[in-house]
């Protein structure tokens, strides 16, 4: 399959516009299940959270679980999405092993959330609103495993009824790279807000990416919805694999026709599971043993005086406050424990003055060092109070930049220590004392006539070199700033 060629002033592709809309689904992060009092504990032995709602056994009734509706409210108000306060229960009718009522119980006329929208960054600092059409409430199906049991799949029904949010976007990007970042967006908020935990590898979080192509102003093209996707690598390779599908099926002048498809890791190709379904297919009709819901005021009200700086405001304060750029600000809030590690690093490094080179630091070395150790942020063996302790000593010139280096490795390695007794025991603090300075610098000025002259003759780089001979005589000790100003002097 040749591939397709991207316009560089455009999202344009061989002259074809991509249409997207992403339908994810967020397993809602709580003790129990949307309408049994199972639990939804990740990881037990088979069928051992399943509980007679789950299984669908006749005569049992269903009873919503109250915090699923505060956190979808919670949800809602992170995308300043319109909360439908008379929302409706339905029966989604269709048949699976994995689903024991032969129905889901979801939301179809009247789903919680309505219209709201999110913004996304792109690589080149572009923002674009992407617009949510809706978020309802549903229940999760169990599982089929089919990779155990010789000629037979088992049934796995502990995931039954764990609480969804599905997330509904509007067709508005154009690009693999706008999907992904909105993806990202979405993920980083559910996190944020604390309504799921998003780990994709469990299954938190899922992704259905409705995929079409056009030519620009022409009307939407028949989309093909690629299922269950559930890491941002995948996501990525499963679109680029459709578009050029769809594109060469197109330009041969045959039709796409809409469905259903999986993507196949291993062939990278998409392939037919079943004809896309439309709503009326489903047979919706509301459930008989639920309720309306009825959402007081009181109760948005008490969600939203509940919620965090969102991410967007805390960008805009980290930019106005410690003078990060848009960049920075980006990365220091992918998420919430972040954002909060980066904050408390600022405090303990003497405040706002120190926002820049403490994200440096986050950002850099200490990031750095996360990842080549494969931990989470939860699990650093250095905390935000004594990173910030050792930005405090490069400030008021304890220790060099470079020095500095030396001490996180230290402190990284000794399991608590601060950065004063690392710099105390290993002899580390830096040398301002003039004298002592001057006195290296005579020392190296003597021993290299020649690169003094280099340097008298307009040759900056025997500066330099100079600096390094300084520097390494004093064992990295000496301030820079005071070595390039007395070197200076003394050279005349």
């Amino acid at each position: 399959m040749a591939q397709a060629q991207k316009s560089a002033k455009s999202n344009l592709i061989d002259g074809w516009e991509v249409v997207i809309g992403i339908e994810i689904h967020t397993q809602l992060m709580t003790n129990s299940k949307i309408f049994s009092a199972s639990s939804t504990l990740f990881g037990q032995d088979p069928n051992t959270q399943a509980s007679l709602v789950d299984l669908a056994m006749p005569g049992v009734l269903p009873v919503l679980n109250k915090e699923v509706v505060d956190l979808a409210i919670r949800f809602g108000l992170g995308i300043d999405a319109y909360i439908d306060q008379a929302s409706v229960f339905a029966r989604k009718n269709y048949f699976y092993p994995d689903s024991p009522k032969g129905y889901q119980i979801s939301q179809m006329d009247n789903p919680i959330v309505g219209l709201g929208h999110i913004d996304i960054q792109l690589e080149d600092g572009t923002v674009k609103r992407i617009g949510v059409t809706r978020a309802h409430l549903e229940e999760d199906a169990g599982k089929s495993i089919h990779d155990q049991f010789e000629g037979m799949s088992g049934i796995d029904l502990n995931r039954a009824g764990t609480p969804l949010l599905e997330i509904v976007s509007e067709p508005d990007m154009r690009s693999v790279e706008e999907a992904l970042a909105y993806i990202k967006a979405i993920h980083t908020l559910v996190r944020w807000l604390g309504i799921s935990d998003g780990n994709m590898a469990e299954g938190s979080f899922r992704c259905d990416c409705n995929v079409s192509l056009r030519r620009p102003g022409d009307e939407f093209g028949t989309r093909c919805e690629l299922k269950n996707i559930n890491s941002f690598r995948f996501i990525e390779q499963a679109i680029n694999v459709e578009i050029e599908r769809q594109m060469e099926i197109l330009e041969d002048g045959g039709k796409i026709d809409q469905e259903t498809r999986l993507f196949d890791t291993v062939k990278m190709e998409t392939r037919s599971m079943r004809s896309k379904e439309e709503a009326n297919d489903y047979r919706y009709f509301p459930d008989p043993d639920l309720l309306p819901v009825i959402i007081p005021d009181a109760q948005i009200e008490a969600a939203r005086a509940a919620l965090p700086e969102l991410p967007k405001a805390r960008r805009a304060r980290f930019i106005a406050d410690f003078a990060v750029t848009e960049y920075d600000a980006h990365v220091l809030t992918l998420s919430r424990e972040m954002a909060d590690f980066y904050e408390a690093v600022v405090t303990a490094a003497g405040g706002a003055a120190q926002g820049k080179l403490a994200a440096n630091w986050v950002m850099g070395e200490f990031s750095a060092a996360l990842n080549k150790a494969s931990l989470e942020l939860h699990d650093s063996p250095v905390s935000a109070e004594q990173l910030g302790g050792m930005i405090a000593r490069i400030v008021d010139n304890t220790i060099s930049g470079k020095i500095a280096k030396q001490v996180f490795g230290f402190m990284w390695e000794s399991n608590g220590q601060t950065a004063d007794t690392i710099i105390a025991e290993k002899g580390l603090k830096q040398e301002t004392d003039t004298g002592a300075i001057e006195a290296i610098i005579k020392e190296v000025l003597a021993a290299n006539e020649k690169m003094v002259e280099e340097y008298k003759s307009g040759k900056e780089k025997a500066f330099n070199g100079l600096v390094g001979q300084v520097m390494k005589a004093s064992r990295g000790k000496a301030n820079p700033a005071q070595v390039n100003e007395l070197m200076k002097k003394l050279i005349g």
